[in-house]
């Protein structure tokens, strides 16, 4: 049994990685990077040279390529010469300057200095010449730029992304040479109550914490980071999307951190235990409301988060399917070539070759005007109410794959030898179908309990885009048509991760039902 885990785990992530790598080939080299351009506002309201610049700028953000700007060059030339005081000096002024003018920057010693030392790192430089009208001045958008350039190869992708695939918390998080007292320790939380683990120069403050939202304990020092997503949700990360509420804001009576022990209250709906830190300069408001620098914050929302909404819908309507499914098959199997067999063989029919929008319009229909029942989860005015057509909708071609598979299974164990021992003992016939019959066909069923159960994870793409429901299943197809590369690569870690995940589970369900299998390589147990 180890043994087999341990090869299975192995090779699982070694297939993992080669989806990932596949993935990240034709996202980033077989389709063209300007598409993530197509509904960029900022990009259509620049020109000319602006324009080129905001596109190296969003491709170096999304990992297509990195480059040096010659203003950092500059910068950190002059620092080191003369210090914080280098954005006055007449030189750094000129220097910055100079590549305004095409033929003065070919002559100028800091532009060749730039040239050399980029070139000789691999780096392809760019200038773009200043544009200019005829009677001198610069067109809008016509300003020069000198650039180094290197282009990001995918293994290298590769190598970034899974190095930051999990996310430690430490004290070092926090680059502001500011930051002198640098902690992790134990205090008590005015927001709960109870005790928490609170950071200085860690990302967030509460590292542990409890509150009245499940899963109850919550923690920040270990977090997996599948990705951040710049077109669709514009620089939010990807496991921060799926997992956050996405209800109605929540306002509560609170006091700000620096509040805390006064009498001033105020109704808002701040989380205070997403706190992270916050590099730029405070306001004066900011500084009567907070102890220290972590400001950033998100709110408290109402609801369930995306994957949560997925999920609900996803095990309500496998439970469904599974209580149904496999009762109307061992039915069918009974009452084989009659009434009931032939009323479940139309219904496994029909849903088998009616396209799924069809029967979830056909569905939504009924549903809407016989039951009142809301038809988009923006509209239901109770929330509960909300879920029952999408649920129902992804049960039906369930509830016929069961049937189906039920049925046949049941009839191929109908002349074994073993229901004819039974029968000759005496067994009625119900006895033999629900307590040998079921339960050996039950065996090629098993398998794929956990991988129906972990599928709810990845929400219904159809459904929960014909009910509008906020979930993760229509997620990659919102990805590729806004060409959000962040959210594709997450979406294949995370949909790979759960079919591995779910095979695993499948073999050791299968191995606890049905005793004559064994995982082990002893002899008469291999599998």
């Amino acid at each position: 049994m180890k043994k087999y885990l341990a090869k299975r785990i192995a090779f699982s992530i070694f297939s993992l990685f080669v989806v990932v790598m596949t993935v990240m080939l034709l996202v980033y080299t077989m389709i063209e990077r300007s598409v993530i351009f197509q509904q960029d506002d900022t990009w259509n309201k620049k020109s000319n040279n602006d324009r080129e610049m905001y596109e190296y700028v969003q491709y170096q953000k999304y990992g297509y390529l990195t480059y040096v700007d010659y203003s950092s060059f500059l910068k950190e030339k002059y620092i080191a010469k003369y210090g914080d005081s280098y954005a006055t000096q007449e030189d750094f002024l000129t220097d910055m300057e100079v590549i305004q003018d095409a033929k003065a920057a070919k002559k100028n010693a800091s532009v060749k200095e730039f040239m050399e030392k980029y070139s000789a790192m691999g780096y392809e430089v760019r200038y773009m010449e200043p544009i200019t009208y005829k009677r001198g001045g610069i067109k809008p958008g016509g300003k020069g730029y000198l650039l180094a350039i290197q282009e990001k190869n995918v293994l290298y992708r590769l190598g970034d992304y899974l190095s930051g695939f999990f996310k430690f918390e430490t004290t070092n998080d926090v680059k502001d040479p500011e930051l002198t007292e640098r902690y992790i320790r134990v205090e008590k939380d005015p927001y709960s109550g109870l005790f928490a683990v609170v950071g200085s120069g860690t990302t967030h403050k509460y590292l542990l914490y409890f509150d009245s939202k499940f899963p109850f304990i919550h923690q920040n020092f270990l977090r997996i980071n599948l990705g951040t997503s710049y077109t669709t949700y514009r620089g939010q990360e990807i496991t921060s999307v799926i997992n956050n509420p996405t209800g109605d804001l929540v306002v509560t009576r609170q006091q700000y951190p620096a509040q805390l022990g006064t009498d001033n209250y105020v109704e808002t709906a701040i989380d205070f235990h997403s706190l992270t830190y916050n590099t730029g300069i405070l306001s004066d408001v900011e500084r009567t409301q907070f102890n220290d620098k972590y400001t950033v914050y998100n709110y408290n929302r109402s609801g369930l988060s995306m994957i949560g909404n997925s999920f609900v819908m996803g095990i309500i309507a496998t439970i469904i399917a599974y209580a149904l499914g496999l009762p109307l098959g061992i039915l069918m199997a009974r009452r084989k070539d009659k009434t009931a067999d032939k009323i479940g063989n139309a219904y496994i029919i029909f849903i088998s070759a009616v396209p799924s929008l069809a029967y979830i319009f056909m569905l939504a229909a009924f549903g809407t005007a016989l039951f009142h029942l809301p038809y988009k989860f923006a509209n239901a005015e109770v929330p509960i109410l909300a879920y029952i057509l999408p649920t129902i909708s992804l049960s039906l071609p369930s509830i016929g794959s069961l049937m189906k598979w039920m049925r046949r299974y049941m009839i191929d164990q109908m002349n074994s030898d073993y229901v004819k021992f039974a029968r000759s003992q005496g067994l009625s016939e119900k006895e033999i179908f629900n307590i040998h019959i079921s339960r050996n066909a039950m065996i090629y069923l098993v398998h794929g309990i956990p991988a129906s159960i972990l599928g709810c994870l990845t929400g219904a793409i159809i459904t929960e885009r014909v009910y509008s429901v906020p979930g993760v299943g229509n997620l990659l197809t919102r990805a590729i048509n806004s060409h959000d590369n962040g959210i594709i690569v997450a979406c294949t870690v995370f949909y790979t991760s759960l079919s591995i995940i779910s095979l695993i589970l499948g073999d050791l369900l299968l191995t606890k039902y049905d005793p004559r299998i064994s995982l082990s390589e002893e002899r008469g147990g291999g599998r």
